[in-house]
């Protein structure tokens, strides 16, 4: 697993300690972690649930009338540092 997919699993982990459901989903760029998050929700637990977003690289909340509200974390997943990063038909 690569190192974005092990900082999202242990924010995912953090977030279900705290008992809220989460999905871990794999991108091309990046790895999110998504939880449903209750109307009731203690301060205690909202301290926990910002201190394991805050390990994500970007964060946010999204609150509508339809779904409720959706935290999701997104963690980068790291450039490549070496070859033609560039793409094809670049030449150096």
């Amino acid at each position: 697993m690569p190192a974005s997919g092990v900082s999202a699993a242990a924010i995912a982990a953090r977030l279900s300690a705290v008992g809220l459901p989460t999905r871990v989903e794999e991108h091309a760029r990046f790895t999110s972690v998504e939880a449903e998050v209750p109307e009731a929700l203690s301060a205690e637990s909202w301290k926990e649930v910002l201190a394991a977003v805050a390990e994500a690289d970007r964060f946010g909340l999204l609150v509508t009338c339809r779904n409720g509200r959706t935290l999701r974390a997104v963690v980068e997943k790291p450039v490549p540092t070496t070859g033609d990063v560039r793409g094809p038909g670049h030449q150096r």
